[in-house]
């Protein structure tokens, strides 16, 4: 991946130039597209509407606008305070995911990013290669019912990411999807980083366990159940010990 930047009249984009020759601010406007599509799904999973599906007619990418959630999102939707555009949501995201790819992970490849910036503030925007046939853990589980060699190997593949000291700062039931032979997709990078240290990795699967449990409450005939959840930590502890 080569990474180019190139400044706006009020920001700038970072783009990888293997997948787009030249770029300006019409990728990130639905109209610059010629096919514009919502991201939808069950339970929730569709996020706050900030998503959505974009083509050019041959190549088809993940629009995302960075938007707050919780209380604070209610006030305050989609600005976020400047501090430098080496620190902007959609740059820091964006050379994360080249890192992983580089990696070799499962995580998207990322085509452009941009930030646009008003005084003290910026609003961002990401663009990502998109990932054809997954869907949701939380879709999945939602239509039938996994094994447990299914919940141990969503268990290894957490562990494997872990492994990469890759922090995800929101790994829940709808960030991990799958693909049509069940292989793990992790996706929304926001605020992640690469950590060697800290408690994050227990945090992290707490969080997971959490938003399970929540979705089971959303919907009680959702295919989980806690000896699920002990199957996916048995493939997790499992693949740690192997490293």
């Amino acid at each position: 991946m080569t990474e180019f930047v190139k400044k706006t009249k009020q920001g700038a984009i970072v783009y990888d130039s293997g997948i787009f020759d030249q770029v300006s601010e019409d990728l990130f406007r639905a109209r610059g597209w010629k096919t514009v599509e919502p991201v939808t799904g069950a339970l929730r999973s569709a996020g706050r509407g900030n998503t959505l599906i974009v083509s050019d007619g041959s190549r088809d990418f993940v629009l995302r606008k960075y938007v707050r959630g919780g209380l604070i999102g209610r006030l305050i939707k989609d600005t976020y305070f400047w501090k430098g555009e080496d620190d902007t949501r959609s740059f820091a995201e964006w050379r994360l995911l080249k890192n992983l790819v580089k990696k070799g992970l499962n995580v998207p490849i990322p085509a452009a990013a941009y930030y646009r910036r008003t005084a003290m503030f910026y609003t961002a925007d990401l663009l990502t290669v998109r990932i054809p046939g997954i869907q949701s853990l939380a879709d999945r589980i939602l239509q039938a019912p996994g094994s447990d060699e299914f919940w141990e190997s969503l268990g290894v593949a957490i562990c494997r990411i872990h492994a990469h000291e890759v922090y995800h700062a929101d790994m829940n039931a709808y960030n991990i999807q799958l693909d049509e032979k069940d292989e793990v997709w992790l996706l929304d990078f926001d605020r992640g980083e690469l950590s060697p240290t800290g408690t994050w990795k227990q945090e992290t699967l707490s969080r997971l366990h959490r938003s399970l449990r929540k979705i089971k409450n959303l919907s009680p005939g959702i295919f989980f159940e806690e000896a699920n959840w002990q199957k996916l930590l048995d493939g997790y502890f499992s693949e740690s010990r192997s490293e």
